[in-house]
């Protein structure tokens, strides 16, 4: 008896430790990799991050379904490197309002820094409760565009002719915005058109969540997937590949250096630096 009582403690021991050990593995393996590249300042310019504002995922016209929206990583991540870069920084949905984070993205295994100073952050989090709404956002004003991703952004950021209207009147402005996202946030992208009526992206090198990612998390039933519709859309689609795409990251700046792109919840981080740089090496 003693024996059998002294293994299983062994094993519960065990157990923890990997449990405690899962977010250093993750971040080993891949996972929300850190940023050790160079970094600029932009005191006086301004970005706007735009999010989904769907919350459920469901098959295309089910409403009923586990929680998601947008990833929160995503977000934090473009939204703490501008921030720290002196920059004034806003935060917009298609809807406006509260804005639904993803709870799985948020369990401790995957959590990242600058989650968690989200979660300390009563500011930050006041923006998320009461978003701009796409159509209210004086788009023009901004010199930094970022759409963040996550599963809620396949249901409405392609979807919504607002925010197609806004990537085109952004990419027109006198301040030549630089513009861009991560993972399904580039679906944001994929109507938006030129002068001529056509579409914007088309010919450019871009990135986002790749289809073997989706099918390897088993989560295919949202309505579009970003690398097959940005594909439709012209564009000359870049990724990196691993053991699972989850743990790969990219990011591309187009030849025109208006657009920057990451391919999914990896890339944050140096999406958003690689804009500021871009913006940055203009003045």
């Amino acid at each position: 008896m003693r024996k059998s009582l002294t293994v299983v403690i062994v094993l519960i021991a065990v157990v923890g430790t990997l449990l405690l050990s899962l977010p250093t593995i993750l971040h080993k393996a891949g996972l929300h990799p850190e940023y050790d590249g160079p970094s600029v300042a932009l005191p006086g310019k301004r970005a706007l991050i735009i999010t989904t504002s769907h919350g459920v995922l469901a098959a295309p016209g089910e409403t009923e379904g586990p929680a998601t929206g947008v990833m929160a990583s995503e977000f934090t991540h473009p939204y703490y490197t501008f921030l720290d870069g002196g920059m004034e920084v806003d935060i917009a949905s298609i809807q406006g309002g509260e804005i639904p984070i993803d709870p799985q993205t948020l369990q401790f295994m995957i959590r990242s820094p600058e989650d968690d100073r989200y979660l300390n952050d009563a500011i930050a989090q006041a923006k998320v409760e009461n978003s701009i709404p796409i159509a209210d956002v004086d788009i023009g004003q901004y010199d930094i565009v970022f759409i963040s991703g996550g599963w809620g952004a396949a249901y409405d950021l392609a979807q919504s002719p607002v925010l197609a209207a806004k990537v085109s009147e952004s990419y027109y402005a006198d301040k030549a915005a630089m513009i861009g996202g991560v993972c399904h946030g580039v679906l944001g992208l994929v109507n938006a058109l030129d002068r001529d009526g056509k579409l914007l992206i088309a010919g450019r090198r871009m990135t986002g969540v790749t289809d073997k990612q989706i099918k390897e998390l088993g989560i295919e039933l949202t309505p579009l997937h970003p690398e097959s519709e940005l594909r439709k859309a012209g564009v000359v689609f870049e990724s990196q590949t691993a053991f699972r795409d989850i743990l790969a990251t990219h990011v591309t700046v187009d030849d025109e250096q208006r657009f920057v792109t990451g391919q999914n919840q990896n890339s944050g981080l140096e999406t958003a630096h690689r804009m500021m740089q871009v913006l940055a090496a203009r003045e």
